[in-house]
């Protein structure tokens, strides 16, 4: 089974951070170890929260784990309430990254075109200076306006992620997926760049409501997917249940029984086109069968099963 450590804080009350995190990494069938960088009773959104600061308890944390012989498979980052858990974080990365360590930062620093209370341009500075050590970084619209100096564009139209996302590659990481991208009026998703110059996106119709901790709900999905999409073995079935709808079933197999099953309800003869018959079984191109059917086909059902 696969270890992932996730360092970030955790509420009491509210879903985001930790709260959410750990369910989604474990449901996925990957063992979550944590290292909690703050106890808030309940999340931000709320008028008054008691807060309880642990950065003087990481570093003796990763000593024992260090001393016990830890290693990861992946490191995956939330919020960082300061300039010092930067740093030991940082230092966490140096010293447990190992050849195929996943490291995935979210940059959680602001929103809605403004920094964070307690935040500064120090800060920023050296969140940029960790997301260049990372594959993935995961930042919103503002987060990637601070780290790369562009204007804020609420809009966040395709050319302006688009220009946002080269120069956030820029300062070294590998894939950048900027969250909050708006193609069109009413639609809202994400826009991912990677270092061969790939582009990928995806979007959906808009809810008329902001809900918190969604942004930790959706970098928490990437690392599983992430992990899982590396598993050996890949299949495809078809099955046709009438005469213009089919069900395309594609499973990921991996280490210990996990798999990953992708279902896709639509037209038989659209699902049994040769193209998406071919990426399906090219194990090489993954990440485009992703791609592929969640553009095509964005309300299918995903499902994750864990033990056969």
């Amino acid at each position: 089974m696969k270890r992932v450590m996730t360092i970030q804080d955790i509420s009491c009350i509210g879903k985001c951070s930790l709260t959410v995190a750990l369910p989604i990494l474990s449901a996925a069938g990957l063992e979550t170890a944590v290292i909690p960088t703050a106890v808030l009773s309940t999340h931000t959104a709320f008028k008054r929260f008691e807060f309880f600061d642990l950065t003087d308890k990481i570093q003796p944390i990763a000593d024992h784990l260090y001393e016990e012989g830890f290693g990861f498979d992946a490191i995956y980052t939330g919020y960082l309430g300061s300039f010092e858990q930067l740093n030991t974080v940082s230092n966490f990365i140096d010293r447990f990254r190992g050849d195929g360590t996943l490291v995935v930062i979210d940059p959680v620093m602001g929103d809605n075109g403004k920094l964070y209370a307690g935040f500064d341009d120090d800060y920023v500075a050296a969140m940029r200076r960790l997301c260049a050590r990372a594959d993935i970084i995961l930042p919103n619209i503002t987060e990637g306006a601070l780290m790369t100096g562009m204007a804020y564009d609420p809009d966040a139209p395709e050319e302006y992620c688009r220009e946002m996302a080269e120069k956030l590659l820029a300062l070294g990481c590998k894939t950048v997926i900027l969250t909050g991208f708006c193609p069109q009026a009413g639609q809202i998703g994400f826009l991912g760049a990677s270092r061969d110059g790939k582009f990928f996106s995806y979007s959906r119709e808009e809810l008329p409501r902001s809900c918190h901790g969604t942004g930790d709900l959706f970098a928490a999905e990437q690392v599983p997917g992430i992990e899982l999409a590396g598993m050996e073995g890949i299949s495809v079935e078809i099955e046709v249940a009438g005469d213009d709808i089919g069900v395309l079933e594609m499973i990921l197999c991996g280490e210990e029984g996990i798999k990953v099953v992708l279902r896709h309800i639509v037209p038989a003869e659209e699902q049994l086109h040769p193209e998406g018959i071919r990426r399906a079984q090219d194990r090489s191109d993954i990440p485009g069968i992703l791609q592929l059917f969640q553009r095509q086909h964005p309300a299918d059902l995903i499902q994750i099963r864990c033990g056969g």
